[in-house]
């Protein structure tokens, strides 16, 4: 895999074998073995994870174009993504989850796009559930503002404040970011905006990246005739913690100050968390009147002012 690719297909494992062999076998018939190739990145999963994978590829007979890279530590969804962009030299970059699938055709249609488009830095595919239900892929930056939003989650405020509402959905305008859960990016646009940040361990690089990536000049684009499967929430444990309100991780605290930081300043990260309470103060009030369940997660108050962004 040493010569320039056309494409690199870039999957991030940790401990999720089963998936991860999945959105390799749901490439087959999209790319082309002559001129594109696929890496397999184990972040260090430690329970045989990078062994059995290495097996499928072998079993299946991908090895002229796919390959497993172990990782020598688990340093989050960016560093692993970064290991397997650093493998190859290819023009285009396809990230794929490991709890993601491409749809027949949907390959052919992010080439397309991106062919046709040289203005356009990123590619989103149409991003479904296991029923063909749209999942939100397209999005608003993240602001101080849409913290009071997520905070308040009453309807009158957010159509009020639309214009800031972090969900975009289809048909909403060209995206500020798109879901990293499938994404095709140029190389141009990693020579011009960097690597994703690996001081983000899980959660924000996406829109990180995309921040940067619009900077340097670069646009993003939603193909809705591509289309992906995704089975949210299968390779993180997260999104089970989130639903059930529970107590998150530090890391979703450290990602979130990173990312305010970074494009806000600390000032910005401060008046984030201010208006996210003042937005909890409204949903406190409807769920004591009976009329609305709680969406926050425990502590989350608190643990918006403990997050940490490390060195910028």
């Amino acid at each position: 895999m040493s010569r320039a690719r056309r494409l690199a297909v870039v999957i991030v494992n940790y401990r999720t074998p089963d998936l991860a062999r999945d959105a390799l076998a749901s490439l087959v018939g999209e790319i082309d073995p002559q001129r594109d190739a696929a890496v397999l990145v184990d972040n260090a999963s430690g329970d045989g994870s990078a062994e059995r994978l290495e097996a499928f590829v072998a079993e299946r007979g991908f090895g002229d174009w796919a390959r497993v890279l172990r990782a020598p530590a688990n340093g989050g969804f960016a560093a692993g993504n970064n290991l397997g962009i650093r493998s190859v030299d290819a023009e285009l970059y396809l990230l794929l989850n490991s709890d993601a699938q491409l749809r027949p055709g949907a390959l052919a249609a992010l080439l397309g796009a991106a062919q046709a488009r040289p203005e356009v830095g990123l590619f989103g595919p149409r991003i479904e559930g296991p029923d063909g239900a749209l999942q939100m892929s397209c999005f608003r930056h993240h602001s101080p503002v849409s913290e009071l939003i997520h905070a308040a989650a009453t309807g009158p405020l957010n159509r009020w404040l639309r214009r800031w509402d972090v969900a975009l959905g289809e048909g909403g305008g060209e995206p500020d970011w798109l879901s990293f859960a499938c994404v095709l990016v140029r190389r141009e646009v990693l020579d011009t905006a960097g690597l994703l940040d690996e001081g983000y361990f899980l959660y924000y690089e996406d829109v990180d990246f995309c921040r940067r990536a619009r900077r340097a000049g670069w646009r993003h684009a939603l193909v809705p005739e591509a289309r992906a499967l995704h089975l949210h929430g299968a390779s993180s444990s997260l999104p089970s913690v989130l639903s059930r309100r529970e107590r998150a991780p530090a890391y979703l605290y450290d990602s979130r100050a990173r990312y305010f930081t970074r494009f806000y300043g600390r000032s910005g990260l401060w008046l984030a968390n201010a208006l996210w309470m003042l937005g909890r103060l409204v949903s406190l009030a409807r769920e004591h009147l009976g009329s609305k369940p709680p969406h926050t997660c425990a502590s989350e108050a608190l643990d918006n002012w403990r997050g940490r962004p490390g060195p910028l």
